[in-house]
């Protein structure tokens, strides 16, 4: 609740300061276009503040734009992963409170979970999204299945990856080749299926 106003807070202020800047360059252009110049001092002069107050406008604009889209928990600077991970459908019917991580070199960054998928020979996908934050090539996925285990993605990307090929523009960029697990720890009390019942594929958006 806190961060959602804060958010909106920060569009109202960059909206403020947009309307502010507006009004200032409403005024200059009319002193520009209203006054007349008797010497090139006064056009020099006059002209500066013309474009001081248009970039000032373009400015807010940015601005704004920015605030917006972190609202909305976007931000179009940097890219992030988009993934799938296919398990055995009681693996994932059993576990509560699903945890995904996306551990660095740097950080570590909590991931979006979208969903679970059935497919139809008794495996589950649990679809998600995470952002990549930090220019490294060390990148793990971490998922966290309560009772059930963790289970350990390494993606193959590079320090700094590229938007995965499109696949048609009705269908935006194509998911990569699945992959086994790298590593697997289970509680002693409960037995997890072998390690290539589980797999992620991925694309960057």
């Amino acid at each position: 609740m806190t961060e959602s106003a804060d958010g909106q807070f920060g569009i109202l202020m960059s909206a403020l300061a947009g309307i502010a800047t507006a009004l200032a360059v409403a005024l200059a252009m009319t002193v520009y276009f209203r006054m007349s110049y008797r010497t090139w001092r006064d056009v020099l002069r006059h002209g500066v503040a013309a474009l001081a107050a248009l970039a000032l406008f373009a400015f807010a604009a940015y601005d704004m734009r920015h605030a917006a889209l972190a609202y909305l928990g976007l931000n179009p600077s940097k890219p992030a992963v988009e993934f799938e991970i296919s398990m055995p459908r009681e693996t994932l019917a059993a576990a509560t409170d699903t945890q995904i991580e996306l551990h660095t070199d740097r950080n570590q960054t909590l991931a979006l979970v979208e969903g679970v998928k059935e497919l139809g020979d008794g495996r589950s996908v649990l679809r998600g999204a995470v952002a990549l934050n930090h220019r490294t090539a060390d990148r793990v996925l971490v998922v966290n299945l309560p009772g059930k285990g963790t289970f350990e993605f390494r993606l193959r990307l590079p320090a700094e990856p590229h938007r995965s090929e499109q696949f048609g523009p009705q269908f935006g960029p194509q998911f990569g080749p699945w992959h086994l697990a790298d590593r697997i720890a289970s509680p002693l009390a409960s037995p997890v299926a072998p390690q290539d019942a589980y797999t992620i594929r991925y694309r960057v958006l």
